[in-house]
């Protein structure tokens, strides 16, 4: 058993054990709003292209998934009140450490993406797939505010590919190249202080992107100081439409 492996059980184990009254409370209150199930099962494509079944805690309203929108913005009408709550502490995020316990996800890696979003990735993305996905990364942190983003946009999901997934792409790929155990619990504590102080978070992920040897255009836009602007995605000389 690798070093990344233990850390991972032994994190998500003690996590799930002291955080399970908070998870059971939470999970009483989104079964009360309507009487349903208060997990959301999402399914997404993990490691070497393989599908399993990410665990949330439900934010949406039941069979908001069958919009057809995959993007969400905090706009959405499809979000429960609870639901805003839950998804600004992130507490939507803490069924994942099942995922992570039982070896299907890690607690850090990329971003676990749908079919739909792996269909169209290119060669270069592609690459996110050589490891397993994880709770968090490098991207987690710089679009802690995706909905914010998307907030509004008549099409959340083009907005999406044209601003966000270019970025956390390439963020997604800088881990896959460099991830150490270091990283790994670096990047674990920066996640946590994001959830207070997002600004000296991001001022740690852009020193750790320095040290990496990050191109400049990634270092900018991890600082966050200036709009996103239509990028294409790693690997592509077109804008997605």
């Amino acid at each position: 058993m690798g070093m990344k492996r233990l850390l991972d059980i032994v994190v998500s184990f003690t996590g799930l054990v002291l955080l399970a009254p908070l998870l059971i409370v939470v999970m009483l209150l989104v079964w009360r709003q309507d009487w349903s199930s208060p997990l959301y099962i999402a399914p997404r494509v993990g490691r070497g292209g393989q599908l399993f079944n990410m665990i949330k805690l439900r934010s949406m309203v039941i069979s908001a998934d069958k919009s057809g929108v995959e993007s969400t913005s905090s706009s959405d009408q499809r979000i429960t009140p609870l639901g805003h709550f839950i998804r600004r502490y992130k507490l939507d995020e803490l069924g994942q450490l099942w995922n992570v316990l039982v070896g299907e996800m890690s607690l850090v890696g990329p971003r676990p993406n749908t079919r739909a979003g792996t269909n169209v990735y290119t060669v270069e993305e592609q690459k996110l797939l050589s490891i397993k996905p994880g709770i968090t990364d490098f991207a987690s942190i710089v679009f802690s505010d995706e909905g914010e983003i998307l907030r509004d946009q008549v099409n959340p999901d083009q907005t999406y590919d044209q601003l966000i997934r270019p970025w956390k792409s390439r963020l997604g790929l800088l881990y896959v190249e460099n991830n150490s155990l270091l990283l790994d619990v670096q990047l674990i504590i920066y996640s946590v202080i994001a959830v207070a102080s997002k600004n000296y978070a991001l001022n740690q992920v852009v020193k750790r992107l320095r040290e990496l040897g990050a191109e400049e255009d990634i270092v900018a836009v991890a600082q966050r100081k200036s709009a996103l602007q239509p990028t294409s995605p790693p690997g592509a000389s077109d804008i997605s439409t």
